[in-house]
């Protein structure tokens, strides 16, 4: 119970999702032109987030690990789908005013990433509490962000178009507030109050994640394409074998001896997979100098042989050529 509740507290202070990881930018800029759209995108995030992480983590086990994404996505959709049609059928004001952002939640990194981070690999009471404080600390961060716009884009506080809970008499309403670039400013500052409390807490600042470093790329379909680096080692086998089925074409182009490129091609990639996974970077080119070098000395050994046959050619050459001009002059004698 005390992870529940750690999870709970992670979520809303030392890892929130908006102020802290910069997550699910889209929504938070977008939608938060008031206090009632901020509260509304966060709650409905926060149901989609709990009923997400509860059948991902009781799925877990059943979900093939190549096709995990696309499953989460359709977990997360179809559960989209039930929010979408519950705004539009008890509260359509709100339903109207958030639109495409509603559906737009199936593809917020947020609820997307602690599936694949924690959900997937931890109990459902955990999952459970992770999924309500990344919610909260979501909603309220939309809250507020709203809260602050509304009131100095429009003067009013909670207002759904026609009425507010509060509205400020006699105030000249900075519209810049409620626009793109008001949107901005005032995150851009709350993540600035938030860096300053946690500066004098010692803790570590807000700062967006570098996710081209990071360790979750050795997982990605696509790592040996832009993350060679981060590549399992059977994506740096398959290398291997490409590197040894060019040296046989090398060794075929350089005049090598049949026999020896036949014993080169007879090593199957399962083979050069094998080697390239027990050897360690540098073992593994000391070998290819050592393969290099033994090509060439075999190229070497057989350059006599070819000497010979050239040499053979020349002399047969000569003999014709001699040939030729003795009878030149057995023709002219004959002809005086």
């Amino acid at each position: 119970m005390s992870k529940f509740f750690e999870r709970i507290y992670n979520g809303i202070i030392k890892e929130n999702p908006t102020l802290m990881q910069t997550l699910g930018m889209c929504p938070t800029l977008a939608v938060t032109t008031s206090l009632i759209n901020g509260i509304g995108m966060g709650l409905s995030s926060t149901m989609v987030l709990i009923a997400s992480n509860i059948l991902i983590s009781l799925l877990k086990k059943f979900i093939p690990n190549t096709v995990r994404i696309p499953a989460y996505i359709v977990v997360i959709a179809s559960l989209v789908t039930v929010v979408q049609f519950v705004l539009q059928g008890f509260v359509p004001a709100l339903y109207s005013s958030l639109g495409i952002y509603i559906p737009l939640i199936v593809v917020n990194c947020i609820i997307l990433g602690r599936a694949e981070a924690y959900a997937s690999k931890n109990g459902v009471l955990p999952s459970i509490g992770d999924a309500i404080g990344m919610g909260l600390g979501f909603t309220m961060a939309l809250a507020i962000l709203g809260f602050i716009r509304e009131l100095i884009g429009n003067g009013t506080i909670a207002s759904d178009g026609a009425n507010a809970l509060v509205t400020i008499p006699g105030y000249t309403p900075a519209s810049i507030a409620i626009l793109a670039p008001g949107a901005f400013f005032v995150l851009a500052f709350m993540i600035a109050v938030m860096n300053k409390i946690k500066k004098a807490k010692g803790m570590k600042p807000a700062e967006v994640p570098d996710y081209t470093t990071s360790d979750g790329c050795a997982g990605c379909a696509a790592v040996g394409i832009c993350r060679p680096d981060k590549a399992p080692a059977a994506t740096e086998a398959d290398a291997k074998a490409k590197a040894a089925a060019a040296k046989v074409a090398a060794a075929k182009n350089a005049g090598a001896k049949p026999a020896q490129v036949e014993q080169q091609e007879k090593k199957s990639v399962g083979e050069v997979t094998a080697e390239a996974a027990k050897k360690t970077p540098a073992k593994a080119e000391a070998e290819e100098v050592k393969e290099a070098a033994a090509d060439v000395k075999a190229v070497e050994v057989e350059q006599p042989e070819q000497q010979e046959i050239i040499s053979a050619g020349e002399t047969a050459k000569k003999a014709v050529a001699s040939a030729e001009d003795d009878l030149k002059e057995i023709k002219g004698k004959e002809d005086v």
